[in-house]
């Protein structure tokens, strides 16, 4: 099973990440013309937060508020849960399953150095099966022919 760091060298796409006093709708609108579904809210250099679609729905859309004057500090997820390098697919599987979530920082010696997504992870996990089954495959076509 490969790490998150391996996965890590396979995205080539930067992180994108917002500021808590900015609003709502920035977010929504760099969301949209990057193609992603959450974005990393740093303060500082540091990750203080998380804002996804589903923050967005649930804390704006059906409280009745405006994204236009709503800052992301009101609707950041703050405790957010995150992975180091070394860690698993498995790792990562079973924190985004059992907490129901789709994203996750990966954070190195305190600072943010990627973001991984649940497509990004099953992805991974797909093409390390593929690989394995491939090997099984010439082992057993090898152990045929001799």
């Amino acid at each position: 099973m490969s790490t998150v760091a391996k996965l890590l060298n396979t995205i080539s796409q930067p992180v994108w990440h917002i500021h808590p006093e900015e609003t709502v709708f920035q977010a929504l609108a760099l969301m949209d013309e990057k193609g992603i579904g959450a974005l990393p809210v740093m303060y500082g250099g540091q990750l203080v937060g998380i804002v996804s679609e589903r923050d967005y729905a649930r804390k704006v859309i059906l409280k009745g508020r405006s994204s236009r004057d709503t800052p992301i500090k009101e609707i950041m997820t703050r405790q957010v849960l995150y992975v180091t390098p070394e860690q698993s697919m498995d790792d990562c599987m079973v924190i985004m399953t059992s907490k129901h979530i789709r994203h996750l920082p990966v954070i190195d010696n305190k600072k943010m150095i990627g973001l991984i997504s649940m497509g990004d992870v099953v992805k991974q996990i797909i093409n390390e099966q593929q690989d394995r089954i491939k090997e099984l495959e010439n082992y057993i076509s090898w152990e045929e022919n001799y």
